[in-house]
């Protein structure tokens, strides 16, 4: 099982090569799946491109590595009992390899001044996010759709795409309204909007907002997809 995931530049990793051999893929399939992550600024650090060689012919190939959740966003489109058998097996393989890095004990006086440094570095990170709990979540009334658009650097309509992407909500007529298992959460509201078409017609359009509960889950979800708002966004 360890052998699904790597230790690289002291980060739990597989490749793409592994998970092309381990799902019973094409390798050139598994770089386009990729390829089509890459396009989305926000997942492109989740992937470091690499090399291998070829020991049939000793030319040298291009492959990607992959953290947690660079290997969680490939292999949702991954089905099957058989794919779920594979992805509980990679789960329990970066949970293991995770838990020995935590366990690390530095052993020389660099190993130890480094450890020091990357802790007050994740301490550091952890500000942003009170930051944006504080200024953004703690609002109790109602949010647009593109007001949290704006937070993550989306316009509203890539937003509103990325959501039903995720499976979060679907578009009825002119409104997106969540799927089944996200309704009666308490995550959003309905309600009517006035406006004046083009013709200069008074017209009545629902529109759905986000309420303090929900503006949570948003932020929990997207995190666990390495989506972070731009406040918590590293240069």
């Amino acid at each position: 099982m360890n052998e699904l995931v790597i230790m690289k530049d002291k980060q739990a990793v597989t490749s793409s090569l592994q998970v092309a051999d381990t799902f019973g893929k094409e390798h050139r399939n598994v770089l386009a799946n990729i390829g089509g992550l890459l396009k989305n600024k926000h997942t492109q650090h989740m992937f470091v491109k690499g090399t291998y060689i070829n020991s049939q012919n000793g030319q040298s190939y291009p492959e990607y590595y992959m953290n947690r959740d660079g290997f969680t966003l490939l292999a949702m489109g991954f089905t099957g009992d058989k794919a779920l058998q594979f992805k509980l097996q990679y789960i329990d393989a970066f949970n293991e390899m995770e838990q020995q890095v935590k366990f690390q004990v530095p052993s020389t006086l660099p190993e130890a001044l480094r450890l020091a440094a990357d802790q007050a570095e994740k301490i550091s990170v952890l500000q942003p996010k009170a930051d944006y709990t504080d200024k953004m979540l703690a609002n109790p009334g109602l949010e647009t759709t593109s007001v949290i658009a704006k937070n993550y650097g989306y316009s509203t309509r890539e937003f509103n795409k990325l959501l039903h992407g995720l499976g979060i909500q679907y578009k009825q007529g002119k409104t997106w309204l969540l799927y089944a298992k996200y309704q009666d959460k308490g995550y959003t509201h309905v309600e009517p909007y006035g406006y004046t078409n083009s013709d200069g017609i008074e017209k009545v359009r629902n529109t759905m907002k986000w309420t303090q509960k929900g503006q949570e889950f948003l932020y929990s979800f997207l995190k666990s997809k390495g989506i972070l708002p731009r406040i918590e966004q590293t240069a």
